[in-house]
């Protein structure tokens, strides 16, 4: 096997969605706990992951919130990307990840549906969302979901 430092970096596109919905105290997030398979840690998230072929990107942010939370979900609009780096650690080598996230409105929910991917899917008040996240991405994007949901109007917002 060749040391990491000779092993080319591979590239991983994925997708996945903010998922709202007005509760009792207003909006609020589905967050998710799932333990990192690289460093064994819990990590708090947001749900996203690879496209299966032929699948558009919303196609597999949709199916990525249904299997990782058991939520049923529709898009509201995109809330563009983010790329950062890691080291899979199994592969030894670095990967480039690019990731496509939505605003979504939840449709219809049964947690228990879930793939088992994330260990708990709940509900967090929109504006401490960001902060209870691991990673600095997926705060950026709780961040740009909370500034699109303020652009909609109001009847839009009663929709979530």
């Amino acid at each position: 096997m060749a040391p990491s430092s000779e092993r080319e970096d591979r590239e991983e596109v994925s997708a996945g969605g903010v998922v709202v919905r007005a509760g009792s105290a207003g909006l609020e997030v589905a967050l998710a706990d799932q333990m990192d398979r690289n460093t064994r840690s819990r990590a708090v998230r947001l749900p996203k992951g690879k496209p299966d072929p032929g699948e558009s990107l919303e196609q597999t942010a949709l199916r990525e919130v249904l299997e990782e939370t058991g939520l049923s979900a529709e898009i509201v609009g995109s809330l563009g990307q983010v790329e950062y780096r890691y080291l899979e650690r199994s592969e030894g080598r670095h990967v480039s990840k690019r990731v496509h996230f939505f605003l979504m409105r939840q449709s219809g929910s049964d947690t228990s549906q879930r793939d088992g991917e994330m260990e708990r899917v709940y509900w967090v008040p929109l504006a401490e969302a960001a902060g209870r996240l691991t990673f600095e991405t997926e705060q950026e994007i709780l961040k740009r979901a909370a500034a699109a949901v303020e652009t909609l109007s109001t009847q839009e917002q009663t929709r979530l």
